[in-house]
């Protein structure tokens, strides 16, 4: 069974320094029919204006993921960590025990669009902990790439929880698809261009609950390229 979530129905605020889509329940939008599916209790997707960001911030117990589509986003912790965030490069945060942390857009004339993703973490009271990897298009280019998983499988960043996330990029009449073990379920999110979910059109912003199929089957359906996150969840 395929559940569409439509971007047009995502939560929305608009603080002028951020334009901010939530997928689920989040900060002022609450919404009783959306609040995680599975372990997966955020998808935001972020447009950050030049000069702008979150500054410094506490969290704890959960997993978070940065995925970043144009821009770059600078990183800091208290773990010491510091960095750029740019496309291509995965940050998983394990705010475990307690973590601060703040995300600015430093240029002066690009704005950051970025999907900024929790998971629950499979228990509480872990240590924090940090990584960051690059993968290059190339990587995802029609084939789905794991990029987070509870092993650091294929040298993806590792995160802890049972849930795999998996990226492609997919060209002109493209295909992949994805096998789900029964009782796992799937979550798409079209970060760019449309695709066709088991021939379901799914639209950039737009999401998918999936549950009770073996098969996945992702699809170009315009031709111009498509990004497309996979969450394969417990």
């Amino acid at each position: 069974m395929i559940t569409v979530r439509p971007a047009k129905e995502r939560g929305h605020a608009n603080h002028g320094w951020l334009d901010t889509y939530h997928t689920f329940s989040f900060a002022d939008y609450y919404d009783p029919k959306h609040m995680h599916f599975r372990s997966l209790r955020v998808m935001n997707e972020d447009k950050v204006a030049p000069g702008y960001g979150f500054g410094t911030h506490p969290h704890n117990d959960m997993e978070i993921i940065t995925y970043v589509l144009e821009g770059a986003l600078a990183h800091k912790d208290s773990m010491g960590n510091g960095s750029p965030i740019v496309p291509g490069e995965v940050q998983r945060m394990s705010a475990g025990t307690g973590v601060l942390h703040s995300e600015y857009n430093h240029s002066k004339s690009e704005e950051v669009h970025l999907y900024q993703i929790w998971i629950f973490p499979e228990k509480k009271g872990l240590e924090p902990s940090y990584e960051q990897k690059f993968f290059a298009d190339e990587e995802k280019l029609n084939r789905l790439r794991v990029i987070a998983s509870p092993t650091a499988e294929n040298g993806s960043v590792k995160i802890h929880q049972d849930a795999k996330l998996l990226a492609t990029i997919l060209g002109h009449g493209k295909s992949v698809t994805h096998e789900l073990e029964k009782g796992r379920g799937a979550w798409i999110q079209v970060a760019r261009g449309s695709v066709e979910v088991n021939g379901r059109t799914l639209n950039t912003g737009d999401g998918a609950e999936i549950t009770d199929e073996q098969t996945i089957t992702l699809t170009n359906a315009n031709g111009k390229k498509a990004e497309v996150l996979l969450f394969d969840l417990q």
